[in-house]
């Protein structure tokens, strides 16, 4: 029967290098027991030693490929990465709410994980206007969640208190994601508040190294995997994590710098099919 393999999406950008974006979410999706199609927003010229150009895709083009793919695949979940400014946001989230894709996990590519801004101030209001209010799930990182809320997370009650407000902005669950940019810390604290008021911290061990590109990206795209196989919110998150932390510890020698995590240290899923 068609469409009965479970069918996930990502909305982003690809790098060149295959690291993190698209590449990173299609590694993930595929080793979760998914079939991945990809919406492409972006193209990025980059390696382990930085980006070195982008071309960004039409809105037009960008239609023209939710058409494409409501018109024949059953896609069951779906995650956004690299949206590139305001235009390009407001149409993903016009396309989201034409087309049901099933769950929306919102990855705000808003900074890098050491707090550098990605998205200009319009963008980012759009994001907030138009795109959150349509997440399932949303998984800043640390300095999202301070540009998100306006807040200096230096607390673990502002950190629950960034998590209520970014609800409060209409996403039904939260991952906030802790600080992972120090070369003294031991462990990676993690905030998750769900739409049920349930929340828990989720802690990990911190690694030191520069293999760990496209970390965010596999996170998001572990819990759409999961959703889209109908797990439920909390396990999907908890799945992610234990993914990456995996990926991480594992490293793989790809490229001379900031390679990326090792997607193949976990064990691959075998796809069940669906009615």
């Amino acid at each position: 029967m068609a469409n009965e393999f479970p069918q996930v999406l990502t909305i982003a950008g690809v790098d060149s290098d295959g690291s993190a974006g698209g590449q990173a979410d299609l590694h993930s999706f595929f080793m979760r027991g998914t079939y991945g199609a990809l919406i492409l927003t972006a193209a990025v010229a980059g390696n382990s030693y930085g980006i070195h150009d982008a071309a960004l895709m039409s809105n037009d083009f960008i239609d023209h490929q939710f058409d494409a793919l409501a018109a024949d695949l059953q896609i069951r979940a779906c995650k956004t990465g690299m949206l590139a400014n305001a235009a390009q946001i407001s149409d993903v989230a016009k396309n989201l709410t034409k087309y049901d894709f099933g769950p929306l996990v919102l990855d705000p590519v808003i900074s890098t994980k050491h707090g550098n801004l990605l998205m200009e101030s319009d963008a980012f209001e759009t994001l907030k206007q138009e795109l959150i209010p349509l997440a399932t799930v949303i998984t800043p990182n640390f300095y999202e969640a301070e540009h998100l809320t306006g807040m200096t997370l230096d607390s673990d009650a502002k950190i629950i208190a960034a998590a209520k407000a970014i609800q409060d902005m209409g996403a039904k669950n939260v991952v906030l994601k802790g600080r992972h940019d120090s070369e003294t810390q031991t462990e990676v604290r993690d905030y998750v508040l769900l739409q049920s008021g349930r929340a828990f911290w989720l802690t990990g061990p911190y690694y030191a190294t520069d293999r760990k590109n496209g970390t965010g990206d596999s996170l998001s795209a572990v819990i759409t995997a999961e959703l889209g196989k109908g797990v439920s919110v909390e396990d999907a998150i908890r799945i992610a994590k234990r993914f990456v932390d995996t990926a991480i510890r594992n490293e793989i020698a790809v490229g001379h710098q900031f390679g990326p995590i090792n997607h193949w240290a976990n064990p691959m899923v075998h796809p069940t099919p669906q009615p």
